[in-house]
Protein backbone atom coordinates (compact mmCIF):
# COMPACT_ATOMS: atom_id res chain seq x y z
CA UNK A 1 0.00 0.00 0.00
CA UNK A 2 2.79 2.30 0.16
CA UNK A 3 2.78 4.13 -3.20
CA UNK A 4 3.61 7.07 -3.58
CA UNK A 5 0.33 8.82 -3.90
CA UNK A 6 0.30 13.01 -3.99
CA UNK A 7 -2.71 15.44 -3.38
CA UNK A 8 -2.57 18.00 -5.50
CA UNK A 9 -4.95 21.18 -4.09
CA UNK A 10 -5.71 24.33 -5.95
CA UNK A 11 -3.45 26.81 -7.05
CA UNK A 12 -0.06 24.23 -6.91
CA UNK A 13 -0.07 24.41 -10.78
CA UNK A 14 3.66 25.71 -11.92
CA UNK A 15 4.66 25.97 -15.31
CA UNK A 16 8.29 25.23 -14.86
CA UNK A 17 7.51 21.75 -13.88
CA UNK A 18 4.96 21.00 -16.54
CA UNK A 19 6.80 21.96 -20.25
CA UNK A 20 10.34 20.69 -21.61
CA UNK A 21 12.61 23.38 -20.63
CA UNK A 22 12.97 23.82 -24.41
CA UNK A 23 9.29 24.28 -24.85
CA UNK A 24 8.81 26.53 -22.04
CA UNK A 25 9.83 29.67 -23.06
CA UNK A 26 9.39 29.33 -26.80
CA UNK A 27 7.15 31.49 -28.88
CA UNK A 28 4.42 30.28 -30.95
CA UNK A 29 5.14 30.58 -34.46
CA UNK A 30 2.33 33.07 -36.48
CA UNK A 31 1.15 30.45 -38.65
CA UNK A 32 0.33 27.37 -35.64
CA UNK A 33 -1.50 30.07 -33.84
CA UNK A 34 -2.98 31.07 -36.86
CA UNK A 35 -4.37 27.55 -37.28
CA UNK A 36 -5.55 26.88 -33.97
CA UNK A 37 -7.60 30.58 -33.79
CA UNK A 38 -9.21 29.05 -36.93
CA UNK A 39 -13.10 28.86 -36.96
CA UNK A 40 -14.75 25.67 -38.18
CA UNK A 41 -16.39 27.37 -40.99
CA UNK A 42 -13.04 28.66 -42.31
CA UNK A 43 -11.24 25.22 -42.30
CA UNK A 44 -14.72 23.59 -44.16
CA UNK A 45 -14.60 26.52 -46.52
CA UNK A 46 -10.78 26.22 -47.63
CA UNK A 47 -10.77 22.23 -47.15
CA UNK A 48 -13.90 22.22 -49.87
CA UNK A 49 -11.76 25.09 -51.89
CA UNK A 50 -9.23 22.42 -52.23
CA UNK A 51 -10.87 19.35 -52.16
CA UNK A 52 -14.11 20.46 -54.46
CA UNK A 53 -15.70 16.66 -54.52
CA UNK A 54 -16.05 17.09 -50.22
CA UNK A 55 -19.39 16.96 -49.17
CA UNK A 56 -19.35 20.22 -47.39
CA UNK A 57 -22.53 19.11 -45.32
CA UNK A 58 -20.67 16.24 -44.30
CA UNK A 59 -17.79 17.67 -43.52
CA UNK A 60 -19.45 20.01 -41.33
CA UNK A 61 -21.57 17.22 -39.20
CA UNK A 62 -17.90 15.31 -39.06
CA UNK A 63 -16.63 18.49 -37.37
CA UNK A 64 -19.40 18.34 -35.09
CA UNK A 65 -19.50 14.64 -34.25
CA UNK A 66 -19.87 14.58 -30.44
CA UNK A 67 -17.64 11.12 -29.42
CA UNK A 68 -19.26 8.93 -26.62
CA UNK A 69 -16.04 7.05 -26.06
CA UNK A 70 -12.94 8.20 -27.47
CA UNK A 71 -13.08 12.03 -26.28
CA UNK A 72 -9.64 13.08 -26.42
CA UNK A 73 -7.05 11.35 -29.00
CA UNK A 74 -3.93 12.17 -30.87
CA UNK A 75 -3.12 10.72 -34.27
CA UNK A 76 0.51 10.31 -35.50
CA UNK A 77 0.85 11.76 -39.06
CA UNK A 78 3.41 11.62 -42.05
CA UNK A 79 4.08 14.39 -44.79
CA UNK A 80 3.90 11.60 -47.58
CA UNK A 81 4.54 12.01 -51.37
CA UNK A 82 4.44 10.12 -54.54
CA UNK A 83 6.78 10.74 -57.39
CA UNK A 84 3.78 12.43 -58.75
CA UNK A 85 3.80 15.18 -56.69
CA UNK A 86 0.61 13.90 -54.52
CA UNK A 87 0.80 14.64 -51.14
CA UNK A 88 -0.52 12.94 -48.44
CA UNK A 89 -1.16 13.86 -44.62
CA UNK A 90 -1.02 9.80 -43.91
CA UNK A 91 -1.97 8.04 -40.38
CA UNK A 92 0.16 6.11 -39.05
CA UNK A 93 -1.51 5.77 -35.77
CA UNK A 94 -3.93 7.58 -33.47
CA UNK A 95 -3.69 7.33 -29.39
CA UNK A 96 -5.94 7.38 -26.49
CA UNK A 97 -4.19 9.62 -23.52
CA UNK A 98 -1.52 10.94 -26.30
CA UNK A 99 1.35 13.68 -24.70
CA UNK A 100 1.69 16.68 -26.10
CA UNK A 101 1.08 19.47 -23.66
CA UNK A 102 4.73 19.39 -22.41
CA UNK A 103 6.14 20.50 -25.41
CA UNK A 104 3.59 22.74 -26.97
CA UNK A 105 4.11 26.51 -26.52
CA UNK A 106 1.63 28.40 -25.25
CA UNK A 107 -0.68 30.07 -27.70
CA UNK A 108 -1.70 33.03 -25.38
CA UNK A 109 0.84 34.08 -23.04
CA UNK A 110 -1.03 35.16 -20.27
CA UNK A 111 -2.53 31.70 -19.77
CA UNK A 112 0.58 29.91 -18.30
CA UNK A 113 -1.24 26.84 -17.89
CA UNK A 114 -2.06 26.84 -21.78
CA UNK A 115 -4.23 23.84 -23.23
CA UNK A 116 -3.67 21.68 -20.33
CA UNK A 117 -6.61 23.96 -19.16
CA UNK A 118 -8.68 23.69 -22.37
CA UNK A 119 -8.83 20.11 -22.34
CA UNK A 120 -9.84 20.21 -18.77
CA UNK A 121 -12.71 22.82 -19.06
CA UNK A 122 -13.70 21.47 -22.51
CA UNK A 123 -13.76 18.20 -22.13
CA UNK A 124 -12.91 16.50 -18.76
CA UNK A 125 -15.57 18.77 -16.19
CA UNK A 126 -18.02 17.98 -19.11
CA UNK A 127 -18.23 14.48 -17.95
CA UNK A 128 -18.37 14.98 -14.82
CA UNK A 129 -22.24 17.10 -15.13
CA UNK A 130 -24.59 15.34 -13.62
CA UNK A 131 -27.29 13.61 -16.49
CA UNK A 132 -30.82 13.42 -16.07
CA UNK A 133 -32.49 10.18 -14.22
CA UNK A 134 -28.89 9.21 -13.15
CA UNK A 135 -27.83 9.06 -9.81
CA UNK A 136 -24.47 11.73 -8.54
CA UNK A 137 -21.85 9.63 -7.52
CA UNK A 138 -20.00 10.97 -4.53
CA UNK A 139 -16.06 10.67 -4.31
CA UNK A 140 -12.89 12.02 -4.90
CA UNK A 141 -11.35 12.86 -8.24
CA UNK A 142 -8.00 10.65 -8.93
CA UNK A 143 -5.08 10.76 -11.93
CA UNK A 144 -4.14 7.18 -12.66
CA UNK A 145 -0.97 7.16 -14.44
CA UNK A 146 2.20 4.71 -15.51
CA UNK A 147 3.97 7.64 -17.22
CA UNK A 148 4.91 10.46 -17.65
CA UNK A 149 5.01 11.98 -14.70
CA UNK A 150 5.81 16.05 -16.37
CA UNK A 151 2.18 16.01 -18.06
CA UNK A 152 0.10 13.97 -15.80
CA UNK A 153 1.59 16.03 -12.43
CA UNK A 154 0.47 18.94 -14.86
CA UNK A 155 -3.00 17.50 -15.46
CA UNK A 156 -3.87 16.66 -12.14
CA UNK A 157 -3.04 20.87 -10.72
CA UNK A 158 -5.01 22.23 -13.52
CA UNK A 159 -7.75 19.31 -12.48
CA UNK A 160 -7.80 20.62 -8.91
CA UNK A 161 -7.87 24.15 -10.04
CA UNK A 162 -10.94 24.07 -12.78
CA UNK A 163 -12.48 21.71 -10.37
CA UNK A 164 -11.84 23.52 -7.09
CA UNK A 165 -11.11 20.71 -5.30
CA UNK A 166 -8.00 18.52 -3.79
CA UNK A 167 -7.14 15.35 -6.92
CA UNK A 168 -5.31 12.54 -5.87
CA UNK A 169 -2.41 11.59 -8.24
CA UNK A 170 -2.09 7.81 -8.51
CA UNK A 171 0.94 5.37 -10.37
CA UNK A 172 -0.78 2.67 -11.67
CA UNK A 173 2.39 0.66 -13.07
CA UNK A 174 2.02 -2.31 -14.92
CA UNK A 175 3.01 -5.56 -13.54
CA UNK A 176 3.53 -3.54 -10.42
CA UNK A 177 0.61 -5.12 -7.63
CA UNK A 178 -1.09 -2.31 -7.56
CA UNK A 179 -3.14 -3.10 -4.11
CA UNK A 180 -3.77 0.46 -3.57
CA UNK A 181 -6.47 0.34 -6.23
CA UNK A 182 -9.46 -2.01 -6.14
CA UNK A 183 -12.83 -1.82 -7.83
CA UNK A 184 -15.78 -2.86 -5.11
CA UNK A 185 -19.54 -2.15 -6.02
CA UNK A 186 -18.38 -0.91 -9.57
CA UNK A 187 -16.23 1.66 -8.00
CA UNK A 188 -13.09 2.71 -8.66
CA UNK A 189 -11.35 2.89 -4.71
CA UNK A 190 -7.87 4.26 -4.10
CA UNK A 191 -6.18 3.40 -0.68
CA UNK A 192 -4.76 6.86 0.67
CA UNK A 193 -3.90 7.91 4.31
CA UNK A 194 -4.94 4.18 5.75
CA UNK A 195 -8.27 4.61 4.21
CA UNK A 196 -10.45 3.56 0.88
CA UNK A 197 -11.49 6.87 -0.88
CA UNK A 198 -14.44 6.08 -3.90
CA UNK A 199 -13.57 7.59 -6.60
CA UNK A 200 -16.10 9.21 -9.13
CA UNK A 201 -14.13 10.33 -11.82
CA UNK A 202 -10.67 9.71 -13.33
CA UNK A 203 -8.86 11.14 -15.58
CA UNK A 204 -6.44 8.10 -16.99
CA UNK A 205 -3.03 8.34 -18.60
CA UNK A 206 -2.64 4.59 -18.47
CA UNK A 207 -1.00 3.45 -21.72
CA UNK A 208 0.82 0.32 -21.07
CA UNK A 209 -1.97 -2.90 -21.30
CA UNK A 210 -4.73 -0.44 -19.59
CA UNK A 211 -7.21 -3.49 -20.07
CA UNK A 212 -5.27 -5.24 -17.17
CA UNK A 213 -5.77 -3.35 -14.73
CA UNK A 214 -8.92 -0.96 -15.23
CA UNK A 215 -12.37 -3.04 -16.22
CA UNK A 216 -14.36 -2.16 -18.99
CA UNK A 217 -17.29 -1.25 -16.98
CA UNK A 218 -17.57 0.76 -13.98
CA UNK A 219 -19.89 3.64 -12.38
CA UNK A 220 -16.50 5.84 -12.10
CA UNK A 221 -16.22 7.65 -15.34
CA UNK A 222 -13.25 7.88 -16.74
CA UNK A 223 -11.60 9.96 -19.17
CA UNK A 224 -10.46 7.56 -21.93
CA UNK A 225 -12.80 4.55 -21.02
CA UNK A 226 -10.91 1.35 -21.81
CA UNK A 227 -12.96 0.29 -24.63
CA UNK A 228 -11.69 3.43 -26.14
CA UNK A 229 -7.87 1.45 -26.22
CA UNK A 230 -9.26 -1.79 -27.34
CA UNK A 231 -11.35 0.06 -30.14
CA UNK A 232 -8.29 1.57 -31.50
CA UNK A 233 -6.70 4.04 -29.52
CA UNK A 234 -4.13 1.09 -27.80
CA UNK A 235 -4.98 -1.64 -30.42
CA UNK A 236 -3.38 -1.08 -33.79
CA UNK A 237 -5.75 -4.25 -35.39
CA UNK A 238 -8.85 -3.00 -34.41
CA UNK A 239 -7.81 0.86 -35.78
CA UNK A 240 -7.24 -0.72 -38.95
CA UNK A 241 -10.55 -2.29 -39.24
CA UNK A 242 -12.14 0.63 -37.63
CA UNK A 243 -10.42 2.81 -40.34
CA UNK A 244 -11.42 0.89 -42.97
CA UNK A 245 -14.70 0.00 -42.26
CA UNK A 246 -15.29 4.17 -41.72
CA UNK A 247 -13.74 4.62 -45.17
CA UNK A 248 -16.29 2.71 -46.49
CA UNK A 249 -18.78 5.43 -44.99
CA UNK A 250 -17.15 8.00 -45.91
CA UNK A 251 -16.30 7.10 -49.87
CA UNK A 252 -19.70 9.21 -51.15
CA UNK A 253 -18.86 12.28 -49.60
CA UNK A 254 -15.15 12.49 -51.11
CA UNK A 255 -13.46 12.15 -47.71
CA UNK A 256 -10.74 9.49 -46.97
CA UNK A 257 -9.10 8.06 -44.18
CA UNK A 258 -5.18 8.29 -45.28
CA UNK A 259 -3.60 4.65 -43.73
CA UNK A 260 -0.42 3.18 -45.12
CA UNK A 261 -1.70 -0.45 -46.66
CA UNK A 262 -2.07 -2.43 -44.10
CA UNK A 263 -2.70 -6.54 -44.01
CA UNK A 264 -3.96 -7.36 -40.64
CA UNK A 265 -4.44 -11.08 -38.51
CA UNK A 266 -0.91 -11.75 -39.99
CA UNK A 267 0.56 -14.90 -38.32
CA UNK A 268 4.55 -14.77 -38.00
CA UNK A 269 5.22 -17.10 -39.68
CA UNK A 270 3.28 -15.31 -42.74
CA UNK A 271 5.05 -12.18 -42.16
CA UNK A 272 8.30 -12.70 -44.54
CA UNK A 273 5.58 -13.49 -47.24
CA UNK A 274 4.21 -10.44 -46.68
CA UNK A 275 7.74 -8.30 -46.65
CA UNK A 276 8.39 -9.99 -49.89
CA UNK A 277 4.86 -8.89 -51.70
CA UNK A 278 5.55 -5.40 -50.44
CA UNK A 279 8.79 -5.50 -52.53
CA UNK A 280 11.51 -6.44 -49.65
CA UNK A 281 10.58 -3.57 -47.19
CA UNK A 282 7.43 -3.42 -44.84
CA UNK A 283 6.53 -2.46 -41.28
CA UNK A 284 5.55 -5.06 -38.45
CA UNK A 285 3.73 -4.38 -35.84
CA UNK A 286 2.44 -5.91 -32.41
CA UNK A 287 -0.33 -3.91 -32.51
CA UNK A 288 -1.10 -3.63 -28.88
CA UNK A 289 2.73 -2.13 -27.81
CA UNK A 290 3.01 1.85 -27.71
CA UNK A 291 5.41 4.75 -26.91
CA UNK A 292 7.83 3.42 -30.02
CA UNK A 293 7.41 -0.34 -28.88
CA UNK A 294 6.42 -3.02 -30.91
CA UNK A 295 7.37 -1.30 -34.42
CA UNK A 296 9.60 -2.52 -36.69
CA UNK A 297 10.98 -1.23 -39.96
CA UNK A 298 12.11 -4.35 -42.27
CA UNK A 299 14.58 -3.31 -44.96
CA UNK A 300 16.40 -6.14 -45.71
CA UNK A 301 16.95 -9.91 -44.92
CA UNK A 302 19.07 -9.29 -41.76
CA UNK A 303 16.29 -6.89 -40.15
CA UNK A 304 13.77 -9.54 -40.95
CA UNK A 305 15.50 -12.25 -39.72
CA UNK A 306 15.89 -10.31 -36.53
CA UNK A 307 12.39 -10.10 -35.79
CA UNK A 308 12.12 -13.78 -36.95
CA UNK A 309 14.20 -14.66 -33.97
CA UNK A 310 12.50 -12.74 -31.50
CA UNK A 311 10.01 -14.16 -28.29
CA UNK A 312 6.84 -12.50 -28.68
CA UNK A 313 3.76 -13.24 -26.69
CA UNK A 314 1.60 -12.22 -28.73
CA UNK A 315 0.21 -14.41 -32.13
CA UNK A 316 -1.34 -11.73 -34.02
CA UNK A 317 1.32 -9.00 -36.18
CA UNK A 318 -0.43 -6.21 -38.71
CA UNK A 319 2.16 -5.80 -41.67
CA UNK A 320 2.11 -1.97 -43.34
CA UNK A 321 3.95 -0.63 -46.23
CA UNK A 322 6.82 1.45 -45.71
CA UNK A 323 7.09 4.55 -46.28
CA UNK A 324 11.14 5.39 -46.79
CA UNK A 325 12.67 7.18 -49.55
CA UNK A 326 11.81 7.20 -52.54
CA UNK A 327 14.34 4.66 -53.75
CA UNK A 328 13.94 2.01 -51.23
CA UNK A 329 9.54 2.40 -49.95
CA UNK A 330 7.29 -0.03 -50.44
CA UNK A 331 5.17 -1.11 -53.31
CA UNK A 332 1.55 -0.25 -52.51
CA UNK A 333 -1.60 -0.88 -54.44
CA UNK A 334 -1.86 2.76 -54.76
CA UNK A 335 1.54 3.27 -55.71
CA UNK A 336 5.01 4.28 -53.81
CA UNK A 337 5.10 7.07 -51.35
CA UNK A 338 7.44 8.46 -49.76
CA UNK A 339 9.02 10.80 -46.77
CA UNK A 340 8.65 14.66 -47.67
CA UNK A 341 11.22 15.19 -44.95
CA UNK A 342 12.56 18.09 -43.24
CA UNK A 343 13.86 21.44 -45.32
CA UNK A 344 17.33 20.18 -45.73
CA UNK A 345 19.98 21.51 -43.55
CA UNK A 346 23.58 23.15 -44.54
CA UNK A 347 24.72 19.79 -44.68
CA UNK A 348 21.61 18.90 -47.48
CA UNK A 349 20.96 16.46 -45.03
CA UNK A 350 17.08 15.46 -44.78
CA UNK A 351 15.28 13.82 -41.49
CA UNK A 352 12.28 11.99 -41.29
CA UNK A 353 9.67 13.53 -38.78
CA UNK A 354 6.39 12.99 -38.07
CA UNK A 355 3.30 15.67 -36.85
CA UNK A 356 1.39 14.17 -33.43
CA UNK A 357 -1.92 16.00 -33.31
CA UNK A 358 -3.87 15.96 -30.65
CA UNK A 359 -7.29 16.78 -30.06
CA UNK A 360 -10.88 16.49 -28.18
CA UNK A 361 -14.46 16.39 -27.95
CA UNK A 362 -16.06 19.43 -27.34
CA UNK A 363 -19.50 20.87 -26.85
CA UNK A 364 -18.65 22.65 -30.42
CA UNK A 365 -17.55 19.57 -32.02
CA UNK A 366 -14.07 17.85 -32.32
CA UNK A 367 -11.48 20.84 -31.62
CA UNK A 368 -7.53 20.62 -31.77
CA UNK A 369 -5.46 21.64 -28.65
CA UNK A 370 -1.89 20.97 -29.55
CA UNK A 371 0.68 19.74 -31.85
CA UNK A 372 4.64 19.18 -32.19
CA UNK A 373 6.61 16.94 -34.33
CA UNK A 374 9.41 14.59 -33.89
CA UNK A 375 12.61 13.77 -35.79
CA UNK A 376 14.49 10.69 -36.53
CA UNK A 377 18.26 10.07 -35.14
CA UNK A 378 19.53 9.65 -38.51
CA UNK A 379 19.07 11.71 -41.86
CA UNK A 380 17.26 9.68 -44.34
CA UNK A 381 19.93 8.29 -46.97
CA UNK A 382 18.99 7.94 -50.76
CA UNK A 383 20.71 4.26 -50.88
CA UNK A 384 19.99 1.82 -48.10
CA UNK A 385 23.53 0.73 -46.24
CA UNK A 386 22.84 -2.93 -44.77
CA UNK A 387 25.26 -1.95 -41.63
CA UNK A 388 22.77 1.12 -41.15
CA UNK A 389 19.82 0.50 -38.88
CA UNK A 390 16.64 1.71 -40.73
CA UNK A 391 15.00 2.34 -37.23
CA UNK A 392 17.83 4.96 -36.46
CA UNK A 393 16.16 6.93 -40.00
CA UNK A 394 12.75 5.95 -39.47
CA UNK A 395 12.12 5.95 -36.26
CA UNK A 396 10.42 8.95 -34.42
CA UNK A 397 9.37 8.43 -30.97
CA UNK A 398 10.97 10.03 -28.05
CA UNK A 399 9.95 7.78 -25.56
CA UNK A 400 13.40 5.28 -24.32
CA UNK A 401 12.13 2.09 -22.01
CA UNK A 402 15.28 2.41 -19.69
CA UNK A 403 13.57 -0.45 -17.44
CA UNK A 404 10.33 -1.61 -16.29
CA UNK A 405 7.78 1.03 -16.03
CA UNK A 406 10.71 3.51 -16.46
CA UNK A 407 10.67 5.88 -19.42
CA UNK A 408 12.79 8.89 -20.36
CA UNK A 409 12.61 10.96 -23.18
CA UNK A 410 15.35 12.18 -26.15
CA UNK A 411 14.63 15.69 -26.17
CA UNK A 412 16.95 16.92 -28.88
CA UNK A 413 14.93 15.42 -31.55
CA UNK A 414 11.59 17.32 -29.96
CA UNK A 415 10.73 19.79 -32.76
CA UNK A 416 8.52 22.27 -31.25
CA UNK A 417 6.02 24.72 -33.25
CA UNK A 418 7.73 27.63 -32.60
CA UNK A 419 9.66 30.10 -35.00
CA UNK A 420 12.41 28.40 -35.16
CA UNK A 421 11.55 24.75 -35.83
CA UNK A 422 8.61 24.87 -37.59
CA UNK A 423 10.06 26.43 -40.69
CA UNK A 424 12.16 23.39 -41.02
CA UNK A 425 9.18 20.91 -41.00
CA UNK A 426 8.93 22.33 -44.97
CA UNK A 427 4.31 22.43 -43.35
CA UNK A 428 1.80 24.85 -44.81
CA UNK A 429 -1.20 25.74 -43.33
CA UNK A 430 -2.91 23.63 -45.86
CA UNK A 431 -0.74 20.56 -44.41
CA UNK A 432 -1.84 21.74 -40.12
CA UNK A 433 -5.62 21.88 -41.70
CA UNK A 434 -5.39 18.36 -43.85
CA UNK A 435 -3.81 16.79 -40.71
CA UNK A 436 -6.67 18.27 -38.38
CA UNK A 437 -9.14 16.53 -40.71
CA UNK A 438 -7.08 13.14 -40.42
CA UNK A 439 -7.31 12.98 -36.93
CA UNK A 440 -11.19 14.22 -36.62
CA UNK A 441 -11.78 10.84 -39.25
CA UNK A 442 -9.43 8.63 -37.71
CA UNK A 443 -10.99 9.49 -34.16
CA UNK A 444 -14.56 9.29 -35.03
CA UNK A 445 -13.81 5.54 -36.74
CA UNK A 446 -12.87 4.06 -33.27
CA UNK A 447 -15.81 5.94 -31.56
CA UNK A 448 -17.89 4.28 -34.01
CA UNK A 449 -16.31 1.10 -33.64
CA UNK A 450 -16.38 1.75 -29.26
CA UNK A 451 -19.90 1.90 -29.60
CA UNK A 452 -20.50 -0.80 -31.95
CA UNK A 453 -18.64 -3.18 -29.22
CA UNK A 454 -21.16 -2.80 -26.76
CA UNK A 455 -24.72 -4.23 -27.38
CA UNK A 456 -27.98 -2.73 -26.57
CA UNK A 457 -27.83 -3.28 -22.50
CA UNK A 458 -24.34 -1.67 -22.60
CA UNK A 459 -22.44 -4.76 -22.39
CA UNK A 460 -19.35 -5.56 -23.69
CA UNK A 461 -19.87 -7.81 -26.77
CA UNK A 462 -16.52 -9.96 -26.54
CA UNK A 463 -17.73 -12.51 -29.16
CA UNK A 464 -17.83 -9.57 -31.85
CA UNK A 465 -14.69 -8.15 -30.30
CA UNK A 466 -13.02 -11.96 -31.10
CA UNK A 467 -14.22 -12.02 -34.49
CA UNK A 468 -12.41 -8.67 -35.15
CA UNK A 469 -9.00 -9.01 -32.63
CA UNK A 470 -8.40 -13.51 -32.02
CA UNK A 471 -5.23 -13.41 -30.28
CA UNK A 472 -5.36 -15.29 -27.35
CA UNK A 473 -3.10 -13.45 -25.34
CA UNK A 474 -4.77 -10.26 -25.95
CA UNK A 475 -8.09 -11.74 -24.65
CA UNK A 476 -6.71 -13.33 -21.41
CA UNK A 477 -5.25 -10.23 -20.34
CA UNK A 478 -9.06 -8.66 -21.21
CA UNK A 479 -11.04 -11.49 -19.31
CA UNK A 480 -9.35 -10.50 -16.69
CA UNK A 481 -10.52 -7.38 -16.46
CA UNK A 482 -14.16 -8.16 -17.10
Amino acid sequence: MQKQIEVKKPGTFISENHWYPKALNATIHPMVSFFLNLSKERIITRYCHLHPMVDREQLFEILNYQCKHFLWGGADLINSTSAGGKRNMVVIENNSCPSGQKSMPLLDDNKEDGSYRLLIERTFKPLLKPRKGVPTLKGRLALLYDKNYMETSGYAAVIADVMEEEVLLVPYFNGDENNHVKIENDLIHVYHEEEWHAIRAVFRYVTQKPWNRLPLHTKTKILNPIIACLAGGRNKMVAAKAYDIYNTELESYGLKINIPETIWDVSKTEIPLWVMKMGGQAVVKIPYSNAGQGVFTITNEEELEAFMQMDIEYERFIVQSLIGNYNWSSVSSTGKYYHVGTIPNTKGETYVTDLRMMLSTTSDGIKPLCVYARRAAKPLADHLDSAVDSWSMLGTNLSIKEGTNQWSSDTNRLMLMDRRDFNKLGLGLDDLIEGYIQTVLSTIAIDKMSKTLYNSKGKFRMKLFKSLNNDPTLLDEILESL
